[in-house]
């Protein structure tokens, strides 16, 4: 039996499980099966607690703990920001870190995280890249020019003009350029609400359109701050399942927002 806990961040919910010494072997097909909405619990993808030490590539960073994220579909993802802080709120929920800042070892890199007094939890997202030329987006038979942005995992972001968003097709995956994105991208597609304020829909690659996305959400705010011609600023980005805050540095993003730990149990796998 495997013990687990169900959590989310703005509905972008996750299986977490810990394995501090990496002796656990799931398969994809277990892995899959965790994150069944109608066979097994239920997410947008898993989190395995593991000490860095014990991950191939990773043990140089000894025993800080390491991120394994994985979709739905099982396959391997650079970096999750919703599911870090849910991560996060895993290891304070199992006591397996107490409150104080701490360091994350994720496939993107060492990140940072904070727990404030507010009950929301801020991450470190590293430094997002965007580049000088646009790529076609399709989605519903229609075409669109999206903003090629490296959040540590890829991202296609399109911004819409107003009005626009809630009538997208999102029923399947938007087409891209595959020689842009050699492992597939997260797409968003995002209008603004107001001055550095924009609500966004996402589909994830490997899960399909999902209630928020964290690298999204930064991509999101990346895109449009280009759009207007800006590179900082503090940015306010609604996705289905609440807000996020997303705040743009020289020097780094950091992604604020809550999660929390709904259900624990054991489950055959």
């Amino acid at each position: 039996m495997l013990a687990f806990a169900k959590g989310h961040g703005t509905l972008n919910d996750f299986v977490c499980f810990s394995d501090p010494d990496g002796r656990l072997e799931l398969t994809d097909e277990q892995l899959r099966f965790l994150c069944d909405r109608r066979a097994g619990i239920g997410g947008d993808g898993t989190l395995r607690a593991v000490r860095a030490a014990h991950v191939p590539g990773y043990q140089q960073h000894g025993d800080l703990w390491f991120m394994d994220y994985r979709n739905a579909d099982a396959s391997i993802a650079e970096m999750c920001g919703n599911g870090l802080r849910v991560f996060l709120a895993y290891l304070l929920d199992q006591g397996l870190i107490d409150a104080r800042p701490i360091d994350i070892v994720t496939r993107a890199g060492v990140l940072h995280g904070e727990f404030l007094p507010d009950g929301r939890i801020r991450v470190t997202m590293g430094v997002p890249t965007i580049a000088a030329e646009h790529v076609p987006v399709t989605a519903g038979g229609r075409e669109f020019s999206a903003a090629v942005v490296d959040v540590g995992n890829p991202h296609a972001a399109v911004v819409l003009a107003p009005g626009e968003l809630a009538g997208i097709d999102l029923e399947r995956e938007p087409g891209y350029p595959s020689d842009t994105y050699p492992n597939r991208a997260n797409v968003e597609f995002i209008e603004f609400v107001g001055p550095q304020h924009v609500r966004m829909r996402v589909w994830e690659r490997g899960v399909g359109e999902t209630f928020s996305c964290g690298t999204g959400t930064v991509a999101a705010a990346v895109a449009a701050a280009a759009s207007v011609g800006e590179r900082t600023g503090t940015w306010r980005v609604d996705p289905p399942g609440g807000t996020l805050q997303v705040d743009l540095t020289p020097e780094q993003a950091y992604l604020t927002g809550p999660a929390v730990i709904v259900a624990h149990g054991k489950v055959a796998v």
